[in-house]
C-alpha cells in the first residue's frame, strides 16, 4: 500500500471513528533483578467520528465535492458519512 493509501485510510478511519485496544503493562524487578511483567491491562476504547477529517477527506480526495462542502447541509453530510462507511468496509474486506 503506497503512503498516499495509507493516508486516505487513516482519514477514513478517523472520519467515521473506531475503536481500539489500548495496553497498560506493569514491570517489576524480581529476586534475580531481571524485568518481569506484573499487570497487564487492555482496555477496549472508542474513538468518535471527526467532522475535521470528513471535511478534509473530502476536499483531498473528492474533489467533485470541494466547492459543495462548506454548503453540505447535516443530513447531506451523514449521506456522505455513510457512503465512506461502506467504502471503509470494502477496503477492510479486501484487506482481510
Amino acid at each position: 500500500m503506497e503512503d498516499e493509501d495509507k493516508i486516505r485510510v487513516a482519514l477514513l478511519k478517523k472520519a467515521l471513528g473506531y475503536n481500539a485496544d489500548e495496553i497498560v503493562e506493569e514491570y517489576t524487578y524480581d529476586d534475580e533483578g531481571a524485568l518481569k511483567l506484573s499487570k497487564k491491562k487492555v482496555t477496549k476504547k472508542h474513538y468518535s467520528p471527526d467532522i475535521n477529517a470528513v471535511k478534509v477527506l473530502l476536499e483531498r480526495y473528492y474533489k467533485t465535492f470541494e466547492e459543495k462542502i462548506s454548503t453540505f447541509t447535516d443530513d447531506q453530510l451523514e449521506q456522505e458519512k455513510m457512503r465512506l462507511i461502506d467504502e471503509l468496509k470494502e477496503l477492510d474486506d479486501g484487506n482481510s
